[in-house]
């Protein structure tokens, strides 16, 4: 069987047209490039932090973008039909959006979701061939490549130019001067080899555009990433692969050499990266931009239609997180932190903490005390990979995992298994609750032995009874009683040990059970949908029974539970 590529290298009367089988080819090419490219990518990338993880992140996006098209054909694999182009495009866009990881992934997120706006509304809107090509005025994808590089450059809120964006916007700019050949014929070969050509010369100059750039001998990251994706979409339109970019050279003219970059020639940047995807409508984005450029830099914030992917540097990854909360409901929160950098990578600390949080605040709260952070959502818990990233995202020798959910050990535990494999020495304590992993992580010290570390935290985290308020969700037994639909329950250390109606009545019960049994601090959790005045009512009655009794409170967001408890 030919691919529509292969037959047009084979006939060049035939114009070269972009459809759902070439878009699937070209995700499928270019997840394959980066895979290739994606440690050179990282290892030139020095702004706008020097982590060394761009290549890394344009891989993870591409991945999930890809992901999305083939469960498209998937879903026609039973029936004799292929999808059409505009259903391919925006699965790709979609799968992007979801899956964008750091800056430059993110804006890759938003290229592609311009690319999809005027790919899909030529697929539906003009006559189709297999595939559902457009096949309308020829020049849709030099169209496309024109709305992806304004969408981009509008979802950031400082462009920079010699960076990802000046490339995109090159590569439009030249498949926008394409002209049909002399017999009238204009397919997508002519418009894809020029914008590769374009975006090559583009990225060649980015050291002249940026500083930090030419001091480290370098081209944009980012610029490079997207050349990479460019040549996928020149091979998988015309069956050409452009001829590759040499390992660590400049496009065309100047070898590179990567040097250290002078930290000191400017400030130090935030300390963490905040990433989220937020359900909200465009008054909400609005808000949130605003509030998100005064707290942080290098904003992105793309998507639409009602989802959307937000990226930001900040200090206070909390209040990032809490503007999210504001705006609307986020969700796949991943909080990073930096970390200190040498030359043009991030060193590799040598101890780290990962925690899964059952909530937003939760997240925030880990991450300014050091730990990279999973969000665990109601009735979505994390898979085995999830933690695996997050313990590569730690960026350490030595890892602490905290499940922080006793449903958890069996993913945690394979997750430790596979980061030990990748030479990460990893210990697991088995954390059954946040509040105990908000206990380990108080007596966290990096400084001290591993050992020692994982033993102070293990001794804190069982030393720390946990529960939980809970809401019925039918009929049932339970070893405090049978409850109806609706009635509130009070889990103690995982088991039922209270039936009540209202919430702080039954938290008060539950609190003179674990209590009864001694204990110096309370820690109390609050659920987004926990009124205000729980907080106060449950001080004071902590502090009219138990003089001797500290009370800690946190809010921990959108979580399945309205109160968490903990007694140490």
């Amino acid at each position: 069987m030919q691919l529509p590529a292969q037959a047009a290298k084979e006939d060049p009367q035939v114009p070269q047209i972009l459809d759902a089988a070439v878009v699937r080819t070209w995700c499928s090419l270019a997840l394959d490039a980066l895979g290739r490219d994606r440690e050179e990518i990282d290892a030139i990338n020095v702004y706008p932090v020097a982590d060394g993880d761009t290549g890394t992140n344009l891989y993870l996006t591409v991945e999930s973008a890809a992901r999305a098209v083939e469960a498209v054909f998937d879903a026609h694999a039973t029936g004799t039909s292929v999808p059409d182009l505009p259903d391919t495009v925006r699965a790709m866009a979609h799968g992007a959006l979801i899956g964008a990881r750091g800056n430059s992934g993110t804006i890759l997120a938003q290229l592609l979701r311009g690319m999809s706006e005027v790919l899909g509304e030529d697929g539906a809107d003009h006559d189709h061939g297999a595939g559902g090509a457009a096949r309308g005025g020829g020049d849709h994808l030099a169209r496309a490549l024109h709305r992806a590089a304004q969408l981009a450059r509008e979802a950031v809120a400082h462009p920079v130019e010699g960076t990802i964006l000046t490339v995109a916007s090159a590569a439009a700019e030249a498949a926008a001067r394409t002209r049909p050949t002399v017999d009238g014929a204009y397919g997508d070969g002519a418009a894809v080899h020029a914008a590769y050509a374009g975006a090559r010369v583009a990225l060649a100059a980015t050291p002249g555009q940026l500083a930090v750039l030419g001091r480290a001998g370098v081209v944009d990251a980012g610029g490079r990433g997207l050349l990479a994706v460019l040549a996928a979409l020149v091979e998988a339109v015309t069956g050409d692969a452009p001829s590759p970019v040499a390992p660590g050279a400049r496009p065309h003219e100047l070898p590179a050499v990567v040097e250290s970059c002078d930290a000191d020639d400017s400030p130090a940047g935030p300390a963490f990266e905040v990433i989220y995807l937020l359900e909200t409508d465009e008054p909400g984005i609005a808000r949130l931009r605003r509030r998100l450029d005064a707290l942080g830099d290098s904003l992105v914030v793309v998507g639409g239609d009602g989802l959307w992917n937000v990226h930001v540097h900040v200090d206070d990854a909390g209040a990032a997180v809490e503007a999210g909360v504001e705006a609307g409901r986020p969700y796949r929160i991943r909080i990073t932190h930096f970390g200190a950098a040498a030359g043009h990578q991030r060193e590799r600390a040598q101890r780290a903490v990962v925690a899964v949080v059952p909530g937003e605040g939760l997240a925030g709260l880990c991450a300014e005390a050091g730990a990279t952070t999973v969000l665990a959502r109601p009735g979505e818990p994390p898979a085995s990979g999830e933690l695996v990233d997050a313990i590569r995202r730690a960026h350490a020798h030595e890892v602490v995992l905290l499940p922080n959910d006793a449903e958890l050990r069996h993913t945690a535990a394979a997750a430790a298994e596979q980061a030990r494999a990748e030479g990460i020495r990893v210990a697991l304590i088995p954390t059954r609750a946040a509040v105990q992993g908000i206990a380990a992580l108080a007596v966290h010290e990096p400084g001290r032995r591993f050992d020692e570390d994982v033993v102070a935290m293990t001794s804190a985290a069982g030393a720390t009874r946990y529960a939980e308020l809970a809401v019925a969700e039918r009929q049932s037994w339970t070893m405090a009683g049978i409850c109806q639909a609706g009635d509130l329950l009070g889990l103690i250390d995982g088991d039922v040990a209270v039936i009540g109606t209202e919430l702080a009545a039954t938290a008060e019960t539950v609190l003179d059970r674990m209590l009864s049994a001694g204990g110096e601090l309370v820690t109390l959790v609050l659920g987004q949908d926990a009124p205000d005045t729980l907080a106060e009512r449950l001080e004071h009655y902590v502090r009219d029974g138990h003089l001797a009794v500290d009370t800690v409170v946190y809010r921990g967001g959108h979580q399945s539970a309205p109160l968490l408890i903990g007694v140490e």
